[in-house]
């Protein structure tokens, strides 16, 4: 199974009970991955695509762009994945081979014929990555390699050959998954017996929790057509989480004018997004809808911030490098005698003194109730602000496993709170010992691309809220409102500025400093040249905005500096009336500290009526310092103390009076 400790392999013994505010993701992160290509070798596979001028061109052929595609995968997971396993099968070859130990045992070294193991499943290495890079730039043993077999593969056989690497080389992987690349609808057109074959082995892969991934390629003038075969093999749903959303992918389109996406692209795009596979981070949680109804469900990260592996300390001085394990340990402050852990209690600061609890204590100060999700109320959607999330939210989606019926209730609950643009308000406890959280439980309505692929399922998600402890309040700011014609030319400046369909798509803007931090250590290790800059597609195309806003923003800056000499006049108007002002008697006047205090604080009073309605809405925190100490100083009390202490004397004086 997958270690479950791997992040705290650095030998520091995290406590499970410092971790009460996040989600433990522990087995998320560290579950295992390992991905099979097959690819199809067929001679309409290796055809290249006309010659054409055009840059967007296609330039590879279909089999060509796959193992390019492999290749690119293979380079992210070496650094992103170091214990992800990849492998590389190649089926429909002239040539035939599995494993040699394998070959040499059987009979005639054909147990898979027209099947060539590439590359063997197992964690690539840096050898693995330039081997694959020579086979791909040079022509000559390229062309060698890959040579069609007359007849074609059996897909009985690649399946099987397929089940035979998967339960040798990762058994107990908690994801296994078979990438098919072809352009072959039907394999078996003429033949049912292999197509039952073929369904039976697919089966078998699907009991033993492959999941089995089609990458279709449309050739000019033919549509690639699942229903003829892969419909067969090809399950919708995952067989380890078979309530889990899985998308089934279009068909790549192979360009037969040179315009569009070439089709490495295209086949790069629809592996990325499929190269992370789905994993629970909670499983057959319960949802509770009302008093004894609950169903279950799992709930998913969709977004997940990325960052670079955690480096770790090497020891050089031995035969080979090792990688040095630290070691953590409590030392007394007085004796610096190592403390044991049994001898040490959990002690939090108050009023200057240390509380200690027992292990149990912390525990029974932090139990909540059982982990699960309970709805306690519904509201509009229009008053959930967009401001008003803690952390990244988790989608969820309906399990069979401890309610029967799950499903139908998840699905009608879905489609009502996306017809009436409600939300849910839940009481969400993620696990054991976990803190309790408010969570906005919000419909999701289907996402697709403009191929028509699933880019987010449609579900629920759940948003966890602030409470009122985690507001801090504004600061204390001067409004100033710009013009109405400043307010119009700038909405034609932003009109020009829009995205496209006006809308962000995370999936075309990588995080540059994470890619360089990538593309360094990938040209260290494969021993490449070094590049000279990132690839950073955030910095913004100055000509094309120059272009198509430059005049309106000229038009704009002149308007602003127009209206700020407006403004400037204004306000030197009112503040030579106010210095030019008769002054009062010189026994009236108080020192000149007091009386500008006082000035500033009459500015900022507020009416009777208005404190009146905070007082009643009880927002009174919402008021700054300077207007209750404003409005106490027109009648005459007291405006000594702390916010706290004004906001007590004010609600006195209103409630009593």
């Amino acid at each position: 199974m997958a270690n479950e400790n791997k992040w705290n392999s650095e030998g520091a013994n995290v406590e499970v009970e410092d971790e009460e505010d996040e989600l433990d993701d522990t087995a998320y992160k560290s579950a295992k991955d390992a991905v099979l290509f097959a690819i199809d070798i067929s001679p309409s596979m290796l055809t290249a695509p006309r010659h054409s001028s055009s840059k967007k061109a296609d330039q590879d052929s279909p089999a060509s762009a796959a193992l390019k595609c492999a290749y690119t995968l293979m380079q992210q997971r070496i650094i992103s994945s170091p214990n992800d396993m990849m492998g590389i099968l190649l089926y429909g070859t002239e040539k035939t081979k599995f494993r040699e130990e394998e070959d040499r045992q059987s009979h005639m070294g054909l147990s898979y014929p027209h099947c060539y193991l590439l590359a063997d499943l197992d964690i690539p290495g840096a050898g693995d990555v330039k081997a694959l890079k020579t086979l791909i730039e040079d022509e000559e043993e390229f062309q060698k390699l890959l040579i069609p077999s007359e007849e074609p593969a059996s897909m009985s056989n690649v399946l099987f050959c397929a089940n035979q690497i998967f339960t040798t080389r990762a058994p107990n992987f908690s994801s296994r998954r078979l990438f098919i690349v072809t352009d072959n609808d039907d394999p078996h057109e003429r033949n049912k017996n292999l197509k039952a074959s073929a369904a039976v082995r697919a089966k078998d892969l699907y009991d033993l929790g492959v999941i089995i991934e089609l990458f279709p390629i449309s050739m000019p003038g033919r549509d690639f057509d699942r229903a003829k075969f892969y419909d067969d093999i090809i399950y919708n749903e995952t067989p380890t989480n078979p309530d889990a959303p899985a998308p089934i992918a279009g068909a790549t389109k192979v360009s037969s004018t040179g315009d569009g996406i070439t089709l490495l692209n295209s086949l790069l795009s629809s592996i990325n997004s499929r190269a992370v596979a789905k994993r629970a981070l909670f499983s057959n949680l319960p949802l509770e809808i009302g008093p004894g109804f609950k169903i279950s469900v799992k709930g998913y990260i969709i977004f997940k911030r990325q960052e670079p592996k955690r480096s770790c300390y090497v020891w050089l001085n031995g035969d080979k490098a090792q990688i040095a394990k630290g070691v953590s340990a409590q030392i007394a402050d007085d004796t610096a005698r190592q403390v044991e852990k049994g001898e040490i209690r959990k002690a939090y600061k108050f009023g200057g003194e240390q509380v200690t609890f027992t292990p149990d204590e912390i525990t029974s100060l932090r139990h909540f109730g059982d982990p699960g999700i309970r709805i306690i109320g519904f509201k509009p959607i229009s008053m959930l602000p967009i401001w008003a999330n803690l952390r990244p939210s988790t989608f969820i989606y309906p399990s069979e496993d401890d309610y029967v019926g799950s499903t139908r209730v998840f699905a009608a609950l879905h489609q009502k709170l996306l017809k009436d643009q409600k939300i849910g308000l839940t009481w969400f406890v993620a696990r054991k010992n976990a803190a309790p959280v408010i969570a906005a439980l919000v419909p999701g309505a289907e996402k697709l691309s403009d191929e028509g692929d699933r880019l987010l399922p449609d579900g629920l998600w759940l948003i966890p809220l602030p409470f009122a402890d985690d507001i801090r309040q504004n600061p204390e700011t001067q409004l100033i409102r710009a013009p109405e014609s400043l307010i119009d030319m700038m909405r034609v400046v932003v009109q020009q500025l829009q995205l496209p369909k006006a809308e962000y798509r995370p999936e075309k803007y990588p995080n540059p400093a994470l890619q360089w931090h990538y593309r360094i250590l990938q040209a260290l290790a494969l021993e490449e040249e070094l590049p000279e800059k990132p690839d950073d597609k955030t910095i913004p195309k100055y000509r094309q905005i120059d272009k198509r806003t430059g005049s309106y923003v000229t038009e704009w800056g002149h308007e602003l500096e127009a209206q700020y000499q407006i403004w400037a006049q204004a306000n030197r108007s009112s503040a030579t009336t106010t210095t030019l002002a008769k002054r009062p008697a010189a026994s009236a006047v108080k020192s000149e500290g007091e009386s500008s205090k006082r000035i500033r604080l009459a500015a900022e009073t507020i009416s009777d009526s208005e404190m009146r309605r905070h007082v009643k809405a009880g927002t009174m925190g919402k008021l700054t310092v300077a207007m209750l100490k404003g409005w106490l100083l027109e009648r005459g009390l007291d405006v000594g103390g702390k916010k706290p202490e004004l906001i007590e004397r004010v609600e006195g004086i209103l409630e009593g009076g």
